[in-house]
């Protein structure tokens, strides 16, 4: 089968990603809207009969006083990743994306490797042997994804590094996921720890109240956000950037994003915001404060996201990104524990990958990030 490629329309991009069971919602025409500060593009790949096979969102990024950009494709592009012809996908990408005025391209390709269940990871915790996840026996292998992977380094791809902590890429290439298919919600819920049930019945009789806001409630999240971002050290996004994406999303779709805050007697104590396309959902920002923190709005609010994830036929509600340290004095040890509660997997993606098409100019950007 021959492939042709050239962009297409934010609605037929849209019709592609509705056709299918699901894509990262940072593939749908939308999340282009909320990266305002980039340049934007769909592109489409057709069959010989002219039918679209695969899509993707191209984000550009300007350099510095010259019109050369970065070509970024977060979680994408979504087309056949197991195609033993993927130069006949790719080659074509890279020939638009050059004339496009590209100096590199940046990829994260949507392919799981392998996954370790719940109960693997807490013995691996319990055994003090492995530091890392990488290190521990995997329960599921895909072997296509390791073709996939030597594929591309054979074509000149070059993968990025992951710093050893799994946030190295622009994305997360370690993540935690509780599938959902042929699961009721009672099976989701003895799948928990002892520790998360206890703490969701303990919300309840404490008389936590888990609400479904809009967007008026955003400066309510934000507020929590910003008491987090101090806590944790990390810089925060402005109130604009989370009123953009709702505005963005859900124009797109009423259900693409959702907002949820926890109160107790009237005092917001928690928020999470919650994405959705086709049949996946992300847990994507939350934001909690210490105030009340005994009578569990974390756990109250998580089950409530699962529960209306599962209410809108997901297959798979996601966590999103986890560290693969298991060394309990890391400070980042937290975030796989608190997900291994839910009782679910972790899963590693094949990670970003980087395609130099003018190899000087690349070299001074991967300079300049370093130093970032």
């Amino acid at each position: 089968m021959s492939l042709r490629l050239r962009t297409i329309s934010r609605e037929e991009h849209l019709a592609f990603v509705r056709s299918l069971p699901s894509a990262s919602h940072m593939q749908v025409p939308s999340w282009a809207d909320v990266k305002a500060e980039w340049r934007n593009e769909s592109i489409g790949w057709f069959d010989d009969s002219g039918r679209i096979v695969g899509a993707g969102l191209v984000l550009y990024r300007q350099l510095p006083k010259v019109k050369r950009y970065l070509a970024y494709l977060p979680e994408g592009p979504v087309i056949d990743w197991f195609d033993p012809n993927l130069e006949g996908w790719l080659r074509p990408m890279l020939d638009h994306l050059k004339s496009q005025g590209a100096f590199t391209v940046k990829m994260g390709p949507p392919v799981i490797i392998r996954r370790w269940q719940a109960e693997t990871i807490k013995n691996a915790i319990a055994g003090g042997e492995a530091k890392r996840l990488r290190d521990v026996e995997a329960d599921w292998y895909e072997p296509r994804a390791i073709d996939t992977a030597d594929r591309l380094r054979r074509m000149g791809w070059q993968q990025g590094e992951d710093g050893g902590a799994g946030f190295g890429d622009v994305q997360p290439r370690y993540v935690y996921q509780v599938p959902l298919a042929n699961r009721s919600l009672d099976d989701v819920l003895k799948g928990f720890n002892q520790l998360w049930r206890r703490n969701i019945k303990k919300a309840e009789k404490a008389g936590v109240e888990i609400v479904q806001g809009g967007y008026d409630d955003l400066p309510a999240f934000h507020q929590l956000y910003l008491e987090t971002a101090e806590r944790d050290q990390f810089i925060p996004r402005p109130l604009s950037y989370f009123q953009r994406q709702w505005k963005a999303l859900t124009s797109e779709d009423p259900n693409r994003m959702r907002l949820y805050l926890a109160y107790h007697e009237g005092d917001p104590l928690a928020g999470t915001t919650m994405i959705t396309v086709g049949q996946h959902v992300w847990y994507s920002y939350g934001a909690s404060t210490v105030h009340k923190r005994e009578v569990q709005p974390n756990n109250a609010i998580q089950w409530r996201m699962l529960r209306d994830a599962y209410a809108l036929g997901a297959t798979v509600y996601d966590l999103r990104g986890i560290s693969d340290t298991l060394d309990e004095s890391d400070h980042l040890f937290g975030l796989i524990r608190f997900k291994v509660g839910t009782g679910g997997q972790a899963a590693e993606y094949l990670g970003e990958w980087d395609f130099p098409l003018n190899k000087l100019l690349h070299k001074a950007l991967d300079m300049y990030m370093q130093r970032r």
